[in-house]
C-alpha cells in the first residue's frame, strides 16, 4: 500500500479538466492524485517521492500495431536493416550467430532492395553460392516478401512446375524458374517446410522484445495477429504475475490456429487480453503485393494481391464477429481498403457488432471516398507514421503523385472522423515511439527531409501525436475509462522523457531520451545517470 510520489517540470494528463501538472501520487498500481507539488503531497502525506527533475511525463505510450514474437525473432536472428547492398546481407549472413538458425536453417530478416543500387530483387544464386546446403529463409523489411536460397525451395517442392499460390507469387526468370523471392502467401510454403521455435526460443525472443519495448518507453502494445503458441507463453507469464508491459492480443487469423482462438472466444488476464483478430486483406506497397484498383506505375500490368478471397474474407470475419471478436484488417492498397470497408460495414450490420470498434489495419493508401466512408463509420484507422517516412522515397513511383494524395491520409482520415490510433508496425519499424511522434508531426525524416514535410498537410499537432500513441490505443483496445490519461482512478501507466513532445520543438524527438517507463506503479525501466 506503499504511495509513491513523482514530480517533473510538466505532466501532461490529457485530462481536459486539468492537462497540466507537476506531480503525481500513485498507489496500488493506481494514480491517487493530480497536480501541484504542494497539492499532490498534502494529499500523499509520508509518501516516497521520486523526482524526476526536467522530466515531460506524459500518459502511458501504447503502440497499437506491433508484432512482439517478430521484434523477438529480428533481435536474436541476422539483422539485414539497412544493409547497402546483397554482398553486405552475405557478410552479415556468414557471420550468424548461433541464435540465428532455427532447427538448420538460417533465419534474417530486414533486406529492402530500394536501399540497393539499381533497387532490383536479389535471388538464389548469390546466397546458393554461399549457402549450398542450408536452407536459407530472409524476410523482407516489410515481412511480406521472402529471399530463399535454392535448398530452401527444394525442402518445400518449389520448381518451375510450382503454380503461384492463391495471394501470392513465385518470382520467376525468363525460363520459368523461381529467382528465390517469394511474395505474401508464397512465403508460407517455405514457412511450413521449416521446423517451429523451440520453447526456449520462444521464451528468448518475447524477454527480449518485451525489454526493448520497455526500453522505448512503451507501457503497452497492441500484437497484430499473434500466434497460439506465443499467446500461451505470456498467459502463462501473465498469471504468474511476471508480465511487464500490457498486451492486447489480435488473434493471428488467417491460418488453422483461427480455429482454436473461436473455440476459445475473448479472453482477459491482468496483463494480457485477447479479444480482437487480425486478418490480412492485401501485401506491402514496398513488395509491390498492396492490392491496388489501377496498375503499380512502376510494373504495367501488376495490380497487387487479394491474400484471400473477398468471399472467404467476409465469412472469416463475421464468423469472429458473431463471436464477440473486434475485427482488424490489414489493408495497404486502396482496392484492399476499399474491400475491408465493405466487410468490416456490412458484417457489423449483418452481425449487429457495430459496437465492437472494428479496425484498419495501415489504411495506406484510400481513394477520397473511402477515407470519407471510413470516417463517417466511426472505425478505427490503426496507421503508422513512420512507414510514410520510410516509404517516401520510392512511394511515388510506385503510386504516382495523384494516389499520394489519399495516402498516408492522417489528418484527412482523422478529420473525416476516423478514430486515429498509432503505431509501429515493428521489427517492420523501429519500435522507437518517439520516431512515431517525430515522423507524426512533421512528415520528415531524421536528418530533417524532405523540407517542410512530405505532403504536411497530413501531418499531427503534438497533442494530436500523442493522444495517437496514448488515449488513440486506449478506445481502440476498449481502455479509455482506465488508460490514455492521468487522473485519480486510472492507471498508473506513463512514462518520462527528456523533451516535451507536446510544446517543444519536434526536431528535440529525434535525440530524446526515454528517462523512465512505469507500468501498474511499477518501473520496468529507469535510464542510467
Amino acid at each position: 500500500m506503499e504511495t509513491t510520489v513523482y514530480l517533473a517540470e510538466r505532466i501532461w494528463t490529457l485530462d481536459a479538466e486539468r492537462p497540466r501538472a507537476q506531480a503525481l501520487a500513485v498507489q496500488s498500481g493506481r494514480v491517487v492524485a493530480v497536480g501541484t507539488r504542494e497539492e499532490v503531497r498534502s494529499q500523499a502525506k509520508g509518501a516516497r517521492e521520486v523526482d524526476l527533475g526536467p522530466a515531460t511525463v506524459v500518459p502511458g505510450l501504447v503502440d497499437a500495431h506491433a508484432h512482439l514474437h517478430g521484434l523477438g525473432r529480428a533481435l536474436t536472428t541476422v539483422r539485414l536493416e539497412k544493409a547497402p547492398s546483397v554482398e553486405a546481407v552475405l557478410l552479415r549472413l556468414i557471420q550468424a550467430p548461433a541464435s540465428s538458425f532455427q532447427g538448420d536453417w538460417l533465419l534474417g530478416r530486414g533486406w529492402d532492395q530500394n536501399e540497393w543500387p539499381g533497387g532490383a530483387f536479389p535471388g538464389r544464386v548469390e546466397l546458393d553460392a554461399r549457402f549450398p546446403s542450408t536452407p536459407v529463409f530472409l524476410t523482407r523489411v516489410d515481412h511480406h516478401a521472402a529471399w530463399v536460397n535454392g535448398e530452401a525451395l527444394r525442402r518445400a517442392g518449389i520448381s518451375k512446375d510450382t503454380p503461384d499460390p492463391e495471394g501470392g507469387r513465385v518470382l520467376r526468370d525468363t525460363r520459368g524458374e523461381p529467382t528465390g523471392v517469394l511474395v505474401d502467401n508464397a512465403m508460407d510454403v517455405v514457412a511450413a517446410a521449416m521446423p517451429p521455435p523451440t520453447r526456449v526460443q520462444l521464451e528468448t525472443r518475447l524477454r527480449a522484445a518485451l525489454e526493448r519495448c520497455a526500453h522505448v518507453g512503451l507501457t503497452g502494445v497492441h500484437d497484430a495477429g499473434m500466434d497460439l503458441d506465443a499467446f500461451r507463453v505470456l498467459q502463462t507469464w501473465d498469471a504468474e504475475g511476471t508480465l511487464p508491459l500490457r498486451i492486447y492480443a489480435m488473434a493471428a487469423g488467417q491460418g488453422e490456429e483461427r480455429h482454436a482462438y473461436l473455440e476459445q472466444g475473448p479472453w482477459s488476464g491482468r496483463m494480457l487480453t485477447m479479444r480482437a483478430v487480425k486478418f490480412l486483406a492485401d501485401g506491402a506497397l514496398g513488395s509491390r503485393g498492396a492490392a491496388l484498383h489501377e496498375d503499380y506505375c512502376d510494373e504495367p500490368g501488376q495490380r497487387g494481391l487479394l491474400l484471400m478471397s473477398p468471399e472467404e474474407l467476409h465469412a472469416r470475419a463475421r464468423a469472429f464477429m458473431s463471436r464477440g471478436f473486434q475485427v482488424c484488417i490489414h489493408a495497404i492498397g486502396d482496392r484492399a481498403n476499399t474491400l475491408v470497408l465493405d466487410v468490416l460495414l456490412s458484417g457489423a450490420e449483418e452481425t449487429g457488432t457495430k459496437a465492437l470498434r472494428h479496425r484498419v489495419e495501415h489504411a495506406q493508401i484510400l481513394r477520397r471516398a473511402d477515407i470519407l466512408r471510413l470516417g463517417a463509420a466511426g472505425l478505427v484507422a490503426s496507421v503508422q507514421p513512420t512507414h510514410a517516412t520510410s516509404d517516401m522515397p520510392w512511394a511515388e513511383a510506385r503510386l504516382g503523385r495523384e494516389r499520394l494524395k489519399g495516402a498516408y491520409a492522417w489528418r484527412g482520415l482523422k478529420d473525416a472522423g476516423a478514430n486515429l490510433a498509432l503505431g509501429s508496425d515493428f521489427p517492420i519499424e523501429s519500435p522507437d515511439v518517439l520516431a512515431g511522434l517525430y515522423a507524426a508531426r512533421t512528415r520528415r525524416d531524421a536528418l530533417g527531409r524532405p523540407e517542410g514535410g512530405w505532403f504536411p498537410e497530413e501531418a499531427l499537432s503534438g497533442r494530436e501525436a500523442l493522444e495517437g500513441f496514448t488515449r488513440g490505443p486506449a478506445w481502440a483496445s476498449f481502455d479509455e475509462a482506465r488508460r490514455g490519461m492521468l487522473a485519480p482512478g486510472q492507471d498508473a501507466d506513463f512514462v518520462a522523457l527528456s523533451v516535451d513532445p507536446v510544446e517543444g520543438p519536434a526536431e528535440a524527438l529525434v535525440d530524446a531520451r526515454i528517462l523512465a517507463t512505469v507500468v501498474a506503479g511499477v518501473e520496468v525501466f529507469r535510464a542510467a545517470p
